[in-house]
């Protein structure tokens, strides 16, 4: 049994509408990247997890994704294991692998794969309704229109239309986001503003990232200005939907001394938890909770951050659930810079998914891939000056009222 457990070597593609590329070519493409990284070739890879979630949906291949994807680009022979977890299935992987090098496995692949562009828009929209209990989201789509409405009668049409702005179409996540942060603004005071400075940050942070998908910096006043999609929210706090690949390649402490790289993180913790019915949505907070004591660390000790931020309330709330701020202050953090790159508490120095961008099956090994690159001192004009300890946190689906999974990962650069 390893000790402890190492991301020796990521890879990443570029993010961003790839209608010529297939999940294949992306595949390779990520597998290049990685084995370039840490200097070694697949006859060193032990097993691999695949992670992807629509595949099937877009191109009617379930069952054995990562068989196809990995032998494609001559990964065979070795077993392959495929993970589907909605956003959460990349860092689902990696959890996975490392529980493979804990059992005695000494080197392991973990990737992620998405399509999500595709000329059949109504198709991509639908395929997110597979995330959610099928059978209770209609009746919580019913109640949050019924709920829109009724504030409407109220207290009159909000910002441009308010409600949920249908031009174009959106992920039903938008709208149980929307809900989430116009309770957290009744109940704490948080303000619009507050979450287009999120979501300006993470725009601002992704322009100095050559493999975002969105390279242009954006104003609050912008953010604020752009189209509703379901109020609070407006188009530039949600993350686009895209097509990518990332991975990481996983070690034993055995496997690294034998292949010496001082480019090598740890990873301190690793921690996968599943939503529940009929409780609070705080699966943030118990999942961190058993990461720091994994780690021997409290949220005081985390340098930076990559967080799931599907929206920028994402943001917002998984900063309080960290432990980075108290309940019903994640508004004011922000507003006060101590998210920013020079900030207190870095948070989503890529861009997050609002603006590197989220091809959903690679999404949480993208995190590890910008997380790994500021621990090594490597992240260029966005690099973070103290970057010892950072913390991903990945959520996927709902089940009730929150996530229906999310991992936590804290990696150290010894």
């Amino acid at each position: 049994m390893s000790d402890n457990v190492y991301v020796l070597g990521v890879g990443m593609t570029k993010f961003g509408k790839f209608l010529d590329k297939s999940i294949k070519v992306l595949t390779g493409e990520a597998l290049e990247l990685v084995f370039k990284d840490c200097g070694l070739s697949r006859g060193d890879l032990e097993a691999a997890w695949f992670s992807n979630t629509c595949w099937g949906i877009y191109k009617f291949q379930h069952s054995i994704r990562g068989q196809v994807a990995l032998t494609a680009n001559q990964v065979e022979g070795i077993p392959i294991i495929n993970v589907e977890n909605a956003c959460a299935g990349a860092s689902t992987a990696l959890h996975s692998a490392w529980m493979a090098i804990k059992s005695g496995y000494d080197c392991v692949l973990a990737i992620g794969t998405e399509k999500l562009y595709d000329e059949d828009r109504a198709m991509v929209m639908k395929s997110f309704s597979s995330a959610v209990d099928v059978e209770a989201m209609m009746e919580a789509i019913t109640r949050l229109q019924e709920e829109q409405k009724k504030k409407r009668e109220t207290e009159g049409p909000e910002k441009k239309g308010g409600g949920s702005e249908k031009a174009g179409g959106h992920s039903v996540f938008m709208d149980f986001y929307a809900a989430g942060a116009r309770r957290h603004m009744e109940r704490y005071g948080t303000t619009q503003r507050q979450l287009a400075v999120i979501a300006s940050k993470a725009h601002n942070n992704s322009s100095l990232n050559p493999l975002a998908q969105y390279t242009f910096t954006q104003t609050v006043e912008q953010v604020l200005e752009d189209r509703v999609v379901s109020y609070p929210l407006t188009r530039a706090m949600c993350a686009p939907i895209g097509d990518g690949s990332a991975a990481a390649i996983v070690c034993s402490e055995r496997f690294l001394k034998a292949h010496p790289s001082s480019r090598a993180v740890l990873i301190r913790a690793s921690v996968l938890k599943s939503g529940t019915l009929g409780r609070e949505n705080d699966i943030g907070k118990r999942a961190s909770l058993a990461a720091y004591e994994k780690a021997g660390l409290g949220p005081e000790d985390i340098d930076m951050a990559e967080v799931h931020d599907a929206t920028a309330f994402g943001e917002l709330v998984q900063s309080e659930q960290l432990g980075f701020c108290k309940p019903g202050e994640g508004g004011p953090f922000a507003e006060s810079g101590a998210t920013a790159l020079d900030g207190k508490i870095p948070i989503n120095p890529s861009g997050g998914l609002i603006s590197r961008g989220h091809p959903i099956g690679a999404s949480g090994l993208a995190q590890i891939y910008e997380l790994t690159t500021q621990l090594r001192g490597e992240a260029g004009p966005r690099q973070i000056k103290k970057h010892r300890l950072a913390l991903a946190e990945n959520g996927g689906g709902t089940i009730g009222g929150g996530e229906a999974a999310m991992t936590i990962h804290i990696l150290e650069k010894e």
